[in-house]
């Protein structure tokens, strides 16, 4: 397991398993930013040409970087599954691992390209679906919208907002005609489309908790309603009066309790 620096906490790495590419490589790039290593592992350290003309600094500078390079490498070994680590396991520098992980597992150009027209077909084919909250439909979308400009896409927030407000469902539709009308798209931020969407969506939840408590306060009313009027036509079949039912008569129990008197 690996470690960071010298308070060796354990090190919980992603593993690469050959369909996780996209969020592997965001992982690791951020876990050697972190470790101040992304530098050797995005450039290939330059070995000094003449040895003799460099200056003990300069050596320093290059053994600290061979260094990182060597931590990075071992970070990446530990990385991937068995099957994969054969692949890369003759590699003698971090850049040479992660380029030939990049070139496998990212694709070539042709492979590119043809992903590309696929996330562009489910881009503008992705639609908010009924039930589904504002949070993850925009979550699906940006998920979406990540992977095509990995693989190449200049996609602008902009073309992403438009995106969002024709193929939110139709409960929104006041509020996206609001939208338009009354906010310069092309100066709307995602983060502040977001934020006006899930109030909007936040207010018809209260509004639809009202109609549904007054529903269940008519129906329990009507029940009631219901109940007085079906005792008012029950006739007793002892005193022969409406209001009641034999069980409950008055008159009936006060015979009988003169009866168990009287013997």
């Amino acid at each position: 397991m690996a470690h960071i620096g010298n308070n060796y906490q354990p090190l919980l790495l992603p593993k690469l398993n050959g369909k996780n590419c996209y969020h592997w490589s965001i992982q690791m790039r951020v876990l050697f930013q972190s470790q101040d290593l992304w530098e050797v592992v995005e450039e290939e350290i330059e070995e000094p040409e003449d040895e003799d003309e460099v200056s003990d600094d300069e050596v320093k500078q290059l053994n600290v970087m061979k260094k990182k390079d060597k931590k990075a490498l071992y970070l990446i070994y530990q990385a991937v599954d068995e099957a994969i680590f054969e692949r890369i396991s003759l590699t003698k520098s971090s850049k040479e691992a992660w380029d030939m992980l990049y070139t496998t597992y990212r694709g070539e150009d042709r492979v590119k390209i043809v992903r590309l027209q696929t996330l562009r077909c489910e881009f503008d084919g992705l639609k908010m679906k009924e039930g589904e909250s504002v949070e993850e439909f925009y979550n699906r979308l940006i998920t979406l919208v990540n992977q095509m400009r990995v693989n190449g896409d200049v996609i602008e927030d902009r073309r992403v907002i438009e995106k969002i407000l024709c193929s939110l469902t139709r409960k929104f539709e006041y509020v996206v005609v609001a939208i338009e009308e009354s906010k310069d798209i092309s100066t709307l931020s995602l983060e502040r489309l977001l934020g006006t969407l899930q109030s909007h969506e936040y207010r018809m939840r209260l509004f639809d908790d009202v109609p549904s408590e007054k529903a269940f306060q008519v129906s329990t009313g009507a029940k009631r309603k219901e109940h007085v009027k079906s005792l008012s036509e029950t006739q007793c079949y002892y005193c022969h009066r409406y209001g009641h039912i034999m069980k409950y008569c008055k008159k009936k129990k006060e015979d009988e309790s003169v009866d168990a008197n009287f013997n």
